[in-house]
């Protein structure tokens, strides 16, 4: 469930009569928990609560219904029975159908409320429902209660009206949605005279049914878009009752004013919604929730679509706030350095070029606010009104409710801010009527030229635009004053990995880098935002930081952008490192992103950003930030197919290839070999990466074609390759499974050792302070989902197993998520290694030796047991230190610092290295060593 169906359930279960003995198991079902679920703590099977009433929900939620007067009683009764430790509760509950109270048992956050008014807490309970809460959602509940009783509206209406929802109407639906949001804040905040004038009057002037309400709308939007002198000659005429509402202008409530017929139902809906105090709408917030409701495809995900501020904020501040909170500063009390700050804010334009329904703008605007107002207070005039033009937040949106949105979110906030800093008097008598100009541009922000909507500086600009607010396809001038003015690109664009791209999609990216590169089909959408960005700070002084996957700062696609954004004069000035960008989605770890600011730089400092354990940000400065986002020189690291230092090859495991049926489990393989002990000489254990991770081998056949006659003869495994051969032919447009067909006895790839493989394998945890790295046998046969050192010097699991490599990976290839994705052309390849000296392989060798025999101690722990983080054995840790500081003197003679300097000179190391290489003649093919 997500969090507006949560508000939806918990609201229906405060309106009905308190029931004690039910209230417990109706409250698990508003946070999805499972009838099943229900069903079994009803019976007294699953509840293991002893308290009078209670009902306990194993790692969830101890819950407890009972007299009245003694919720704080019994709270405590919860709080103290060892059944809620043991259980692993993450709250107690307290009702006695008159008041709630709760604790989240964690951090110890407590809620009081009457019952009725459980449903404006419904945020803090919503870890319940596998969401991480978010203090302004906890705060401020109305946005998603506004958007749940939109949608129901929406849905309703779209139901009575199924031509409103074909493509040709369903603007004139989004717009009448838009229209109907500002008059429900507008109601709310005296932007109407009158308490509750819209709802009061739809409700007053229509029929109960919802036969007229149509009607009441229409002419309610027609007279809010004539002025009230000239609503006496207006035609068709409007009622005498209209003259109550004001006129608003700006385009909202111009042009085509037909209203989709309601039902009862939809009047109700309607209704609700109006009943709501719009007053306490957070526009950032509830623009990003709502814009949902519009769409089909993302309805089921409505109430998911909301950025956080602080994360918001991990773009905006260093991009360009934290350098005006430092001028403000600095300003102390001096008036006319305050005076400039405040002049140079009124020029500063911020621009959006994947909107939305414009969250980052909203929350550009309200921060600037708060900076300006500070100018004011500090300067006396707190009286003044806002030098900052909406025109100045500019944005594009490919669709066209979040592009209305978006500017009436902008609406909303200049008015709230003007409240807020100057009052309701001065808020309302300047806010009416709307301004008409439009600074939301609907269109595809990848085929548009950024120029014509966000220009480099002064005036007259043309917006060329779809139909909005009521504006003309080709808009009228915006004329502002912006010379010499900053401007800057924020937002959080569609990433969209190569995979998953439209045809249109992979033609907007085909129109920017056809031109530039030839191999750029592999790249993330997001990347088209960035190589726009470049081009654009061609043009006017710009700096630009784009919210992006994490993929397009690793691995392939950091060879085939980066060059091309470099050309272009900018470079990376700050960046943040990977972290997860949470939504309100149930059990959802949120995306992987990273945030890259970029501009032709005016200074050397440079900053990189990371997450700590706390969860703070931290910095470091640095003279350049390469496009891995590490502190160092500029490079490129391009798939090698062979090491560039003196190490090992590095293989595939053997790819069975549809050869399915040649794999089974350890208890099938027993089973064979007990009816047919001649088979025992085929089957062999197979490891992929987690096989050996978890210490939890499969089996396989492994038939050489020289026995493969001798295989056959034996009917149980002639079935499995009977299987192998069905299952390759089935690949019908495959010609290699075709070809392979004929010898369904074997893997594509037959590669073993002679002594023994070193394994690594291709995807591991990212939580792990070393990769997990190993040693196998050489019956042990290695499968696709692992790499393989076959009969490798034993030296190289040292260089494997280190801290260095570990960050070289980290760095350089990509991640599945944030989990290391290993590649051998890409990590192993082109790991830096200095030339060693036959000690040093010895030395290396006893520290690959010294861990293999701390893990035997351990036994039978398994790689992913000794790894864990925080669990790793004293002598396994004793282990590694040891390898790194062998290691790490090989390189600087010394320990480095962190894991930042280790980049800092495998970077440099790499970059000598590939020099040499380069200026070297091509070297022999590497013979594969069978020594250890």
């Amino acid at each position: 469930m997500n969090a507006v169906e949560i508000e939806a359930a918990l609201s229906d279960l405060a309106q009905q009569p308190f029931d004690q003995k039910e209230f417990p198991f109706e409250f698990l079902g508003a946070f999805g928990h499972k009838d099943t679920t229900l069903k079994r703590l009803r019976s007294g099977n699953n509840n293991t609560s002893n308290v009078t009433g209670g009902v306990l929900l194993r790692n969830h939620i101890h819950i407890a219904s009972c007299e009245t007067g003694t919720v704080g009683h019994t709270l405590r009764a919860l709080r103290d029975s060892p059944t809620t430790a043991k259980a692993k509760a993450k709250f107690i509950l307290a009702t006695d159908g008159q008041t709630v109270e709760a604790e989240e048992l964690s951090n110890g956050e407590t809620t009081n409320c009457d019952y009725a008014d459980l449903p404006n807490h419904f945020g803090f309970f919503l870890p319940l429902a596998g969401i991480s809460t978010i203090q302004e959602i906890k705060d401020n509940p109305i946005d998603v209660r506004a958007t749940g009783r939109l949608n129901k509206l929406y849905v309703e209406l779209l139901r009575e009206n199924p031509d409103w929802a074909t493509s040709e109407r369903r603007h004139d639906m989004n717009h009448f949605m838009a229209r109907l949001i500002f008059c429900f804040f507008a109601e709310d905040t005296e932007i109407f005279s009158g308490i509750s004038l819209f709802t009061q009057t739809v409700e007053q002037m229509g029929e109960r049914d919802g036969s007229n309400t149509h009607e009441v709308l229409e002419a309610i939007f027609r007279a809010m878009n004539v002025k009230v002198t000239e609503r006496a000659n207006a035609m068709p005429r409007l009622p005498n009752w209209t003259n109550n509402f004001p006129y608003v202008n700006g385009g909202l409530f111009s042009g085509n004013t037909e209203v989709p017929c309601f039902t009862r139902m939809a009047r109700t809906y309607l209704l609700h919604a109006g009943s709501l105090n719009w007053r306490e709408i957070n526009p950032d917030i509830f623009g990003s929730m709502i814009q949902a409701v519009a769409d089909d495809a993302e309805r089921g995900a409505l109430g998911m679509h909301y950025t956080s501020v602080p994360n918001i904020l991990k773009v905006l501040n260093p991009l360009f706030l934290d350098g005006l909170r430092a001028q403000l500063a600095e300003a102390g009390d001096n008036e006319r350095k305050l005076l400039n700050l405040r002049k140079r804010m009124a020029r500063i334009r911020v621009f959006d070029p994947a909107c939305g329904s414009g969250n980052f703008l909203v929350i550009a605007y309200k921060q600037m606010r708060e900076i300006e107002a500070e100018i004011n207070r500090r300067r006396g005039e707190l009286h003044l009104g806002s030098e900052l033009p909406l025109t100045n937040f500019r944005g594009i949106e490919l669709r066209d409710f979040p592009a209305e949105i978006a500017r009436l979110a902008l609406i909303i906030a200049e008015f709230q801010c003007d409240v807020l800093y100057r009052g309701q008097k001065d808020a309302l008598a300047e806010f009416l009527p709307l301004d008409a100009q439009n600074w939301i541009v609907c269109g595809n922000a990848l085929r548009l030229d950024w120029l014509s909507v966000c220009p480099p500086t002064g005036t007259g600009v043309k917006l060329i635009a779809d139909d909005l607010f009521g504006t003309p396809l080709n808009q009228v001038e915006i004329d502002f004053e912006n010379e010499g003015g900053e401007t800057y690109l924020c937002g959080n664009p569609p990433y969209l990995g190569s995979k998953w791209q439209s045809e249109a999609q992979k033609r907007d990216l085909g129109a920017i880098f056809d031109r530039r590169v030839t191999n750029w089909k592999s790249l993330d959408y997001v990347a088209g935002w960035f190589m726009k960005a470049a081009d654009y700070g061609t043009k006017t002084e710009a700096t630009a930081a784009f919210v992006a996957t994490n993929s397009i700062c690793q691995g392939q696609q950091v060879p085939i952008l980066w060059p091309n954004v470099f050309q272009t004069g900018s470079q990376i000035i700050f960046a943040h490192v990977s972290f997860k960008w949470a939504n309100l989605a149930s059990h959802n770890a949120g995306v992987t992103v990273v945030i890259v600011g970029i501009a032709r730089p005016q200074n050397k400092i440079r900053r990189l950003f990371a997450v700590a354990s706390s969860g703070d940000s931290v910095v470091k400065e640095a003279e350049n930030i390469n496009p891995y986002l590490a502190a160092g020189p500029t490079v490129w690291i391009e798939p090698q197919s062979r090491p560039i230092s003196d190490v090992a090859t590095m293989q595939f495991g053997n790819h069975p290839y549809y050869g399915g049926p040649l794999i089974f489990s350890i208890g099938e393989a027993r089973e064979i070999i007990a009816k047919s002990p001649e088979a025992e000489q085929f089957i062999r254990p197979l490891f992929g990466g987690q096989e050996f991770i978890n210490s939890s081998p499969r089996a396989c056949l492994w038939v050489e074609d020289c026995k493969a006659s001798d295989a056959a003869s034996i009917p149980i495994l002639q079935e499995k390759f009977v299987a192998s051969a069905e299952a390759r032919k089935a690949a019908k447009n495959d010609k290699a499974a075709q070809k392979l067909a004929e010898k369904p006895w074997r893997f594509r790839d037959q590669i073993t050792s002679d002594f023994h493989t070193l394994v690594m394998p291709r995807v591991s945890s990212e939580n792990r302070e070393y990769l997990p790295v190993g040693l196998l046998n050489a019956n042990a046969i290695i499968q696709d989902q692992a790499l393989a050192l076959y009969d490798a010097p034993l030296w190289n699991l040292a260089l494997l197993a280190s801290r260095l490599h570990l960050v070289w990976i980290g760095a350089v290839c990509g991640k599945l998520e944030t989990r290391y994705r290993y590649s051998n052309t890409l990590g192993w390849n082109t790991f830096p290694v200095p030339i060693l000296t036959e000690q040093n392989k010895i030395d290396l060798r006893a520290c690959a030796e010294d861990i293999l025999l701390a893990r035997e101690t351990h036994f039978p722990a398994t790689v992913g047991d000794l790894y864990e983080p925080g669990k790793m054995p004293d002598n396994l840790r004793r282990a590694h230190e040891r390898n790194d500081e062998v290691m790490e003197r090989v390189y600087i003679g010394r320990r480095f610092k962190n894991d930042t300097e280790r980049l800092e000179k495998l970077f440099e190391l790499y970059s000598k290295m590939t020099a040499a290489l380069a200026t070297a003649k091509p070297a022999t093919k590497a013979t594969r060593s069978k020594t250890a």
